[in-house]
């Protein structure tokens, strides 16, 4: 499917890779609920999720707005088996190498899907009033609405 990348962000989150009321001990420990969601939905295997604490090793994935979007290494792209994306909130927030992370949205994708998909979701973050009511999100419903592109919006982004 060459067009994976113009497929919306509400389409990519089902709703067993969501998870609003977590908890983790550390930043691996929310890395790991994060791919656990992209497994739940047979999006990677297992090994991708190491790659993703692989990652956070290398390159931190701490986006700013209390918001991070870990996903795995290059070399990682094997163990993927469709684009999807996971959203874990943590109401309490977790110590990302000294920044507070209220949401995690995990990224597995084929080939150089990634780059559309952190586009995509970068474009949602970067609305403040957009990632704050994300980070309050309390229903699934209202994660999708607010992934949803207004219609008025260029969805291209460009």
């Amino acid at each position: 499917m060459p067009n994976d990348e113009s497929k919306p962000l509400h389409d990519l989150l089902a709703e067993a890779s969501i998870n609003l009321d977590a908890s983790a001990t550390s930043r691996d420990d929310a890395i790991r609920q994060a791919g656990a969601g992209l497994m739940a939905v047979g999006a990677v295997d297992a090994a991708y999720v190491d790659a993703m604490i692989e990652r956070e090793n290398t390159v931190s994935t701490f986006m700013g707005e209390a918001v991070a979007i870990p996903h795995g290494t290059l070399a990682a792209k094997d163990w993927v088996t469709a684009d999807a994306l996971s959203m874990v909130r943590f109401p309490d927030g977790v110590d990302w190498d000294g920044n507070d992370v209220r949401l995690a949205f995990g990224i597995a994708a084929k080939g150089n899907g990634h780059i559309a998909l952190l586009s995509q979701l970068a474009t949602v973050l970067m609305d403040p009033d957009k990632a704050e009511a994300l980070r309050n999100a309390t229903t699934i419903d209202t994660v999708y609405q607010l992934l949803t592109p207004d219609p008025d919006s260029d969805e291209t982004g460009e």
